[in-house]
């Protein structure tokens, strides 16, 4: 959302934008607009939501758009290759890392995941290769300690939509570079399963707090406390102290509670977590979760 506002309010004709079909949430399974959909009517913008680009009559639909440039951005449908030929300056792609580092569906969450120390934002022109084409912008972002998927985003989306106005407007006056990515460092970023959530206590801490902040908003971290589901919103890693508490100690067991947190043993080190959550309840900090179950010597369970 935060390219088509910048690009709206930088005075290009915005033609037409493209969405995924409403789909069906809550309890009632109410078809819901998309965000971009909802962010489109409020700019007084045409909305489109085809459901596949694999038909004749669709790739006709972008033909008599007869536009320069397609700008696309988690898109999540495929363009065919003769869809890429449609605009005068072809199709650019917004993508959340530093290509050809993570290409792929979730370049954010395989960032937090390895501990990158550094992604960015790449304008590329898309081919029909995954996210092979040449590069035409990018700009780097450090990655905090306390970056979620969700902040980080966030921020890059910020950082996406400033660099697109950019490359859009250099295309318009003939003086884009595109650099072909390298052969060296290329990496894939395969989509995020839930089933990557369930914690594996005998994992190194660090791995298992860079787990908690990928997957926050979604699908969060979670383990299994008496049987029952436990999400993991927030964790990090205990001090010193606390790391020596869990020496020797079976991964999982809950060693110390206190207003700081819930002590964990991993299979090295120990995490912290602050906040967290069972099924039907509301997201609680730790020391309230505390009060309300008896924790110290308790075991959590993974996979």
């Amino acid at each position: 959302m935060p390219a088509l506002e910048a690009l709206n309010a930088a005075g290009h004709d915005i033609r037409g934008v493209f969405t995924q079909a409403d789909r069906p949430a809550g309890r009632g399974r109410v078809a819901h607009p998309s965000p971009v959909k909802l962010c489109a009517a409020q700019l007084g913008l045409t909305v489109l939501q085809p459901a596949t680009f694999k038909s004749a009559e669709a790739v006709d639909l972008l033909r008599d758009l007869d536009v320069d440039v397609f700008v696309v951005a988690a898109y999540g449908l495929i363009l065919p290759a003769v869809a890429l030929t449609v605009p005068r300056f072809g199709c650019i792609n917004i993508h959340a890392s530093l290509l050809p580092r993570w290409r792929g569906a979730a370049p954010i969450q395989r960032a937090l995941l390895a501990g990158d120390a550094v992604t960015g934002v790449s304008i590329m022109r898309m081919e029909s290769g995954l996210d092979t084409g040449p590069v035409l912008a990018t700009r780097g972002v450090d990655i905090t300690p306390q970056d979620t998927a969700q902040t980080l985003t966030a921020t890059l989306a910020t950082v996406g939509a400033g660099l697109v106005c950019r490359t859009v407007e250099a295309l318009a006056r003939g003086e884009a570079v595109e650099t072909p990515q390298p052969m060296d460092g290329v990496s894939y970023a395969a989509k995020v399963d839930k089933a990557e959530a369930l914690v594996d206590w005998s994992a190194d801490a660090v791995a298992i707090e860079r787990r908690v902040r990928a997957f926050n908003p979604w699908p969060i971290a979670e383990t299994r406390h008496r049987g029952l589901q436990l999400r993991i919103w927030e964790a990090g890693i205990a001090p010193p102290d606390a790391q020596e508490q869990s020496a020797g100690v079976a991964p999982g067991t809950v060693r110390r509670v206190s207003k700081e947190g819930i002590d964990v043993a991993c299979g090295r080190g120990t995490l912290r977590i602050t906040r967290l959550q069972l099924p039907g309840r509301k997201v609680q900090d730790a020391a309230n979760f505390a009060h309300a179950e008896s924790l110290p010597g308790a075991r959590f369970t993974g996979p």
